[in-house]
């Protein structure tokens, strides 16, 4: 017969959605966690999640209520937990609101603004974050050119830099001025910085960065800086996006 899988301690608590597993791992290392009784300093403690008690700060480690939120994310913010050169990041929009412990799905650069989703629960998380599970993302990419079919075409056709193929799914023109214009870009996948890597291949220049939407769900008239729960409807629906291979 299998033997129950093991797993270490500070895993285990990053599981529950209660904390990252980094800020599980600086709790058990204080002397904060025990197990059944006994204070526990190695995160890589093994346990049987749902087998052991687990107290922390005194209290009985329960599952935490799985939480789900989008934010529309403004310009100049980093999306970290915490920045070592001191900036401001996202979880300044979370300030004074009683939010449990969230992690990013995700990142948008300090740059770029939009949708951006926050969760406790990393199953979904890792769902929608997985290239080859997650849902499509979708973009308003204001550039300093006027373009052609040419290079909309060329854009989906893509590019290799530095070892990796980048490619827009969709390209369309939204609207144009006499200098500039506005694209909507789809991506199936997320690789850092691709949309900008792949318009500075065309030697383009991105002046704005939106992301509106997440598979099915859109940013809508979110104000900047502000966020919401998701509908359970919503949270599922992006957990059933289609795979890479189906679309």
């Amino acid at each position: 017969m299998a033997s129950t899988p093991r797993h270490g301690l500070a895993r285990v608590l990053s599981k529950q959605g209660v904390c990252s597993r980094s800020e599980a791992a600086r709790w058990i290392q204080s002397g904060r966690v025990e197990v059944d009784g006994r204070v526990i300093r190695d995160p890589e403690f093994p346990i049987v999640q749902g087998r052991h008690r687990v107290v922390v700060d005194g209290s009985e480690l329960g599952e935490a209520r799985r939480i789900h939120l989008m934010l529309n994310k403004p310009r100049g913010l980093v999306t970290t937990t915490q920045d070592e050169r001191g900036r401001d990041t996202v979880y300044r929009c979370f300030d004074g609101a009683g939010l449990p412990w969230l992690a990013p799905v995700g990142r948008l650069d300090k740059a770029s603004e939009g949708l951006l989703l926050f969760s406790n629960d990393p199953a979904w998380a890792a769902h929608i974050t997985d290239p080859d599970t997650g849902p499509d993302k979708t973009y308003h990419v204001q550039i300093d050119t006027l373009p052609d079919e040419a290079l909309l075409a060329a854009l989906v056709a893509g590019v290799d830099e530095e070892g990796e193929r980048l490619r827009a799914s969709r390209v369309s023109l939204l609207r144009s001025g006499e200098r500039n214009a506005w694209l909507e870009i789809v991506l199936e996948e997320g690789r850092n910085r691709q949309i900008r890597r792949l318009l500075a291949a065309f030697g383009i220049d991105v002046l704005r960065l939106v992301r509106v939407g997440i598979g099915s769900l859109a940013l809508g008239d979110l104000g900047k800086g502000q966020w919401r729960e998701l509908g359970e409807a919503e949270v599922a629906a992006l957990a059933s996006a289609p795979c890479s291979s189906d679309r």
